[in-house]
This record gives C-alpha cells, sequence and structure tokens, in this order.
C-alpha cells in the first residue's frame, strides 16, 4: 500500500441520489430502506462526515424521497453522532421558482423532510445558460436565509470558474463565504470540461472553497473489473455502460493494477485519485459494503507515480461520461 496513513487532507462524504430513484438506480420502496439505513450508520460512524442530497431526488410520487429517509436515519443516530456530520441539500433552480424569494417555499419544505438536521443550502445547477437573470435572485435568497439564521452555510453546484468568481465576490462584499462547489469530476468525467475543472480547482484552493466531487464512480463504471461482464438492472444505466465500457477498458486495466498493488478495491483507487486533487469525492451509498469500501479510502493515498499513471490514461481514454447541460462556464 502507497501509504499506512492517508497524506491527503480531504475527506470523502457521500451522496444520497440512488434514495428514491428508480429510474437510474432500481429503487425499491420501503424495501431498500432499512439497507439504506444499515448503509447511512456504517457510512457516518466510520468518518464520512458530509451527506449530499436535494430536493429533486426522487422521482414522480417519490419526489423528496431522498430527504425524507435522511431526516428519518439521522433521528435515529445516537446525539453524538449527529453532532459529526453536514448535511447538505441542493434546491433546483427550477423555471418556476423566480425572484428574491424563489427558494423559500422549497427551503422550508427540504428542512421539513430532513427533520431540521440542515447545515448547508446548495444551488442545484447554474441557469446562466438558459436563464442568467434567474440565477442571483435565487442566490440572493439564500444569503438571506443565511443572514436570517435559518442555515449556516452556501454552497453551490454544476458551475465554472468564471461563475464561480463572480458569485463568490457578491457574496464576499456582503460578508458572507461561499462554502463549497460540486462538480462531476472523475477520472471518465467529461473531456470537454477538462480545462475548466483545472481552473476550478486552482481557483477554489485560492479563494479557500471546499471542491466536491459528484459521480466519482462514474456511475459505478470505474469499479467493474476489465475481465467483468456486469450488466446494471435498469435501461438507463444499461445504456451508458453499453457504450462506455468497451472505450474504458485500457484505464480500468490500469486501476485494477493499482489496486492489486495496493489491495485494495478499484472504487478506492478511483476515489482517492479525486483526493489527489484535492477534491473531495462524494460516492452514492447503496450498501454497508459501499460505506465499508469508502472508508477504507481513508486509510491510504496514491503513490505520485500511480497518480500520474491515472492522469495518462484518462487522458488517452477516448470515452467519457455525459456532459451535464446546465454545467456553466
Amino acid at each position: 500500500m502507497s501509504n499506512s496513513c492517508s497524506r491527503y487532507l480531504i475527506g470523502i462524504g457521500f451522496g444520497t441520489w440512488a434514495w428514491g430513484n428508480q429510474l437510474l438506480w432500481g429503487y425499491k420502496p420501503n424495501q431498500d430502506d432499512e439497507v439504506l439505513e444499515e448503509t447511512f450508520q456504517k457510512a457516518v460512524l466510520g468518518g464520512l462526515s458530509l451527506v449530499d442530497t436535494a430536493d429533486s431526488y426522487g422521482i414522480g410520487f417519490l419526489n423528496g424521497r431522498s430527504e425524507e429517509l435522511l431526516g428519518r436515519f439521522i433521528d435515529n443516530l445516537p446525539a453524538d453522532q449527529r453532532e459529526k456530520i453536514i448535511i447538505a441539500t441542493k434546491l433546483a433552480p427550477y423555471p418556476w421558482r423566480l425572484g428574491r424569494k424563489g427558494f423559500q417555499k422549497a427551503f422550508f419544505a427540504s428542512q421539513n423532510r430532513l427533520n431540521g438536521h440542515l447545515h448547508r443550502i446548495q444551488l442545484h445547477w447554474s441557469t446562466a445558460r438558459y436563464a442568467p437573470w434567474q440565477e442571483w435572485s435565487l442566490i440572493e435568497n439564500l444569503r438571506d436565509l443565511v443572514k436570517k439564521g435559518y442555515i449556516k452555510e452556501i454552497g453551490l453546484s454544476n458551475m465554472g470558474p468564471k461563475r464561480l468568481k463572480i458569485i463568490y465576490n457578491k457574496l464576499n462584499e456582503e460578508g458572507i463565504k461561499l462554502k463549497s462547489l460540486q462538480i462531476q469530476f472523475s477520472l471518465l468525467s467529461p473531456e470537454q470540461n477538462s480545462t475548466n475543472q483545472i481552473n476550478v480547482i486552482d481557483l477554489c484552493k485560492e479563494l479557500e472553497i471546499e471542491l466536491i466531487a459528484y459521480s466519482p464512480l462514474a456511475l459505478g463504471i470505474l469499479t467493474i473489473p476489465p475481465d467483468s461482464s456486469i450488466v446494471p438492472s435498469t435501461i438507463l444505466r444499461r445504456r451508458i455502460f453499453k457504450k462506455i465500457l468497451p472505450e474504458s477498458l485500457n484505464l480500468r486495466k490500469e486501476i485494477q493494477q493499482i489496486a492489486k498493488d495496493n489491495g485494495v478495491s478499484q472504487a478506492q483507487v478511483a476515489l482517492n485519485w479525486c483526493r489527489s486533487w484535492g477534491v473531495m469525492p462524494i460516492p452514492g451509498l447503496r450498501k454497508p459494503s459501499q460505506a465499508e469500501d469508502a472508508i477504507n479510502a481513508l486509510q491510504w493515498s496514491l503513490s505520485d507515480k500511480e497518480k500520474q499513471v491515472l492522469d495518462k490514461a484518462r487522458r488517452e481514454c477516448q470515452v467519457r461520461m455525459p456532459n451535464n447541460p446546465f454545467q456553466s462556464n
């Protein structure tokens, strides 16, 4: 193993996108909840302190399910464990959420589903590409919630360096610290974002903004051994895997070799690659074994040589995950 104790200062959190999502993740109402709670407890007890959710997680009649489950699971934790975690949710800037109170109703609905366990509120995506006039009013709404003491921290998601700097400066002028930014970041994240990603990493370091990587395992693709023929349970994931798995073979061979050299899983290698860039990965967790894997990734680090090997394999890989259409420059 490269290091018996991780040299990274960056932690690992986890996401709850799959909790309530039937289309992509095949969630089964009530049937899956006991396992999800066991997963949650293991993750929290193991030191995965940032828990990310969103008001849009859960499709159709399950809308808000992720927040509801999370609120229930937190209530069942011992008080000393509740104090160790940071709960962050994201509010979606739907077209009908307009003006400086456009998020007001949504915020209190999320707070209610989470049973009051809410530390950070995040703008789920940027509207800069299609409704730039909408964005700042909604961020003003979040700012007002901080000033009134309803919430402690503000975060952003799916923003490039240009928009990030503008919003940071506006909030900073009013004495409000921008706490975090989420971007899609993995060994398979979209190539067209590569320059922006490096610029964002540098800018976040400069401005002391916590940078968070969502989808750090590329929907699980990076965890699949090169000689495996795993077939996902949902049609949508099968379509994505069919396109990306063959073209990512060489990349996954490198991941597998580093995993074998260190006596760890491919997931741990992919998570620690994110950490090597100073970015906190938040893998989606649905099983206790996945939580255990993420916890174990905290115990070691990639060597400089291993990071270089993965960086090179990433550059040479000809396929990428779908780009988020709402990602701004």
